[in-house]
């Protein structure tokens, strides 16, 4: 273990004695390649910090969405719960058509509604899921 860190060593001071020997304009010219590599990589993390929280602030807004969503959907069941337990209650009473007509169209566009709100919440889920 001890040769094989002696041997590194040695490799290391090989390559320390190489860049001294280095003429300078080659040291400096090192130099600039090594700043060059830095402020890339400086770059790189900079976009990579920016797309990562512009990536967190859409997932929390995503996820404050899917919960109004899921909150609207939920109101919309009791909604609909309700309006076919009175639609039953009122069924022994002989509703006229009109209203009926009315209530089946409300139901309609209720239901018609809700498939949308799950259509989304299921694109909502699925672009969190993307995040």
């Amino acid at each position: 273990e001890v040769q094989k860190l002696n041997q590194q060593l040695e490799e290391k001071n090989g390559e320390i004695q190489q860049m001294i020997n280095q003429p300078p304009y080659e040291k400096e010219r090192e130099i600039l390649r090594l700043q060059k590599t830095l402020a890339e990589k400086e770059k790189a993390q900079a976009t990579s910090d920016v797309l990562c929280r512009s990536l967190t602030d859409e997932a929390h807004q995503l996820q404050r969405k899917l919960a109004s969503t899921a909150e609207m959907c939920q109101h919309l069941a009791k909604c609909l719960e309700e309006k076919q337990r009175k639609e039953k209650g009122n069924s022994d009473d002989q509703i006229p058509t009109e209203r009926s007509n009315q209530l089946l169209d409300n139901e309609t566009s209720l239901q018609a509604l809700i498939c949308n709100l799950q259509d989304e919440n299921r694109m909502l889920k699925q672009k969190v899921a993307h995040v």
